[in-house]
Order: structure tokens, then C-alpha cells, then sequence
């Protein structure tokens, strides 16, 4: 019996420290010791004070010495992987008096839930931003025109164009938003084909000249006539139009976006490239995360919602792909799609989102 609790506390994934009526470590597993990595030597034999300073710690084991059980308690830890725990601890009792003769307490690691939950809230404070803007604007100028402006014929129009654009944004806002949500869910059906590029960001191309037009960017498509690439269509042409706008918006005017393909035995990639103002370094790591945007001001006025990039990111991992970027300040950026060369005929599958990537 012996052995198998001792087999089973090595195994277990929650830290375990017993105390005795002195504070004094009398066992642990080695997921506790893993948690005191600090603290000189084994944790058993030790004073709680010698392997913690943390008062959250302390208090919650003083109080299973008083016969309290305490649960719940949140404690942080220190350093560069910084963890955090849901300790509880319980009294340990002995003899008829059932008295507190010590004191166990059991560490869940709750990091990766603290971390999760942190990264929903920021997007619930992102989209409450987001949608604040465009709805205040609305509002303002729905006022203004109960107030009497809509009898003055200089400006009722222009103040309806003003409530349509940001009505407009809004709409593409939580469109992005489902589609995001949809696809980081898995709920979304990626059917791959062998599909023509050049074709694809043909049409891409033309959809968005208009747009190219107004800031003088020129759109060049450099894709061989005879290249195939194993991905959804729809898709693929939804997270090219993506790259391609975006490479547009942040462009110089005069500029050129150029579309190319190259392969190597990595895969198929896939270059959407830009002679706009560059990317500072710093921003290169996080500029596929939900809502964050280099120049927050010029990309709102552009009509930018902050997901474009992450909706291509999530699509590229459906696909078993990746995206990736590289920039250099003063001469443009360079996003690259790379997807897997496929040797068969056709596939469907659901799009499975590793769980990390959904955490951006």
C-alpha cells in the first residue's frame, strides 16, 4: 500500500505539501519540488518560511493548522515563467479529539486558464473599443440631425454619408468577428483542390482596383500561368484579398503590390510584397494577433478592423500552412502563405486550429 501511494503522488501533476504542527515540511511529491525551485535543497525537513516567502502561502497553511480548510487561494509565482496556482489547503487529523495535527495542501496549476482568460478579456475590451467608435460617431450625428440639420441641405447629406460609412464599418467588424470565431472553432469546412493562382489573384486583383486606383498603387501579378496549389479557393482567395488590401492601405501612393509564387521543398509559397513604409521590428511578433495594429490611427481611418491578419493566420493553419512576414523600414514588407505540397487528387477536411494559435 505504501508503494502504491507513493507511485501515486509521483505522479501527480498537482503539487502536494504536508506540514507538520511546526511549519516544517514532512513530504512532498516532486511536482512540489518543481514549484520551490528557489528554495536550497529538498523541500522535506524544511520550514514553510525557508521555501517560501509568499504570505498567501503561509496564511492558508496556518489556518489548516487551526483546523480551517481554505480553498481557493490564488498564489503567483516569480521569475520568467511565471506560474500561477489554486492552492487548497485541508487539516490533517488524528485521534479521537480530532485535532489539527498538521496540514496538506494541494497546488493546481492554473497558468494556462489565468493566461486564457486574460486574452479573452482583451478581446471583449477590443471589440467593446471598436464598436464604441463607430457607434458614438453614429449617435452624434443622428442627434444632430433630429436636432434640426436634417432641413439644411448643405450638410443632412453629408452627415447621412458619415452614418452609413460607420454603420458600414460595423457591419464588417462583426463580420470579421464571426468569421474569426468560426474558424478558430473549427467550424469551418476547408476543401482542398489543385487550384489555379494566377487565376486567383487575378480576380482578386480586380476586385480590389478600384481601391488601388485612389492611392495610385499599382497591382502586378507575377504568378506563372501553369501553377497549381493544393488549397480551398474560397479560401485562398479570402486571405490573399486580405494581404493585397492591407498592402494597398499601408502602401506609398505611386506604390506596387506584386503577387509571386515560388516552391521549395518547404512547400508552395505564396508572396504578397508591398514598397510601402516597412514594419518596425518590434511589431513583426505580434502583427497577427486579433485587433493589433503598427499605426492604430491610420489603419482606423483606412477602415481597418484589426482581424484581417488574424483571420489569414488561422485560414494558412488550416490549410496546415503558416504565414509569415518580413520587412525592412523604408522599403516595404513581404508576406509569405506556405502550404504543403500535396501529391494527391482532392481532400476535405475540417479546419482543426492548434490550440495555441487560438490564444492570439
Amino acid at each position: 500500500m505504501a508503494e502504491l501511494f507513493a507511485a501515486t503522488m509521483s505522479q501527480m501533476r498537482e503539487a502536494v505539501l504536508v506540514i507538520d504542527q511546526e511549519m516544517r515540511v514532512v513530504a512532498s511529491n516532486p511536482s512540489a519540488r518543481s514549484v520551490f525551485i528557489y528554495a536550497e535543497g529538498a523541500p522535506d525537513a524544511q520550514r514553510l518560511t525557508e521555501l517560501t516567502r509568499n504570505p498567501s502561502i503561509y496564511a492558508a497553511f496556518l489556518d489548516g493548522l487551526q483546523g480551517k480548510e481554505r480553498a481557493g487561494v490564488k498564489v503567483e509565482g516569480y521569475g520568467q515563467d511565471r506560474r500561477v496556482f489554486d492552492l487548497r489547503v485541508v487539516p490533517l487529523r488524528f485521534g479521537e479529539r480530532r485535532e489539527a495535527y498538521g496540514a496538506i495542501g494541494i497546488f493546481f496549476d492554473i497558468t494556462q486558464l489565468e493566461r486564457l482568460e486574460g486574452v479573452r478579456q482583451e478581446f471583449l475590451s477590443n471589440v467593446s473599443h471598436e464598436l464604441r467608435t463607430p457607434l458614438t460617431a453614429i449617435l452624434a450625428f443622428v442627434e444632430t440631425l433630429e436636432e434640426g440639420a436634417v432641413d439644411d441641405p448643405l450638410n443632412n447629406r453629408r452627415f447621412l454619408s458619415i452614418i452609413r460609412k460607420n454603420a458600414a464599418r460595423m457591419h464588417t467588424l462583426i463580420d470579421d468577428i464571426l468569421e474569426l470565431s468560426a474558424i478558430e472553432a473549427g467550424n469551418v469546412s476547408v476543401n482542398q483542390t489543385r487550384v489555379p493562382l494566377r487565376a486567383i489573384a487575378a480576380d482578386v486583383m480586380t476586385d480590389l482596383k478600384t481601391k488601388a486606383d485612389a492611392r495610385h498603387v499599382t497591382l502586378r501579378n507575377e504568378v506563372g500561368e501553369q501553377v497549381r496549389v493544393f488549397a480551398d479557393e474560397r479560401r485562398l482567395e479570402q486571405m490573399l484579398t486580405n494581404l493585397v488590401e492591407n498592402a494597398i492601405k499601408f502602401n506609398r501612393e505611386g506604390g506596387d503590390v506584386v503577387v509571386s509564387y515560388e516552391r521549395d521543398k518547404a512547400g508552395d509559397l505564396i508572396r504578397v510584397a508591398d514598397t510601402g513604409d516597412g514594419i518596425p521590428p518590434e511589431h513583426l511578433n505580434r502583427l497577427f494577433e486579433r485587433f493589433y495594429r503598427v499605426d492604430r490611427a491610420r489603419s482606423r481611418e483606412m477602415g481597418g478592423t484589426g482581424l484581417g491578419l488574424a483571420i489569414v493566420k488561422h485560414l494558412a493553419l488550416a490549410h496546415n500552412g503558416e504565414i509569415t512576414v518580413s520587412s525592412k523600414l523604408g522599403e516595404g514588407s513581404k508576406f509569405t502563405i506556405k502550404l504543403p505540397i500535396q501529391n494527391g487528387v482532392e481532400s476535405s477536411r475540417s479546419a482543426k486550429v492548434d490550440k495555441e494559435a487560438r490564444q492570439n
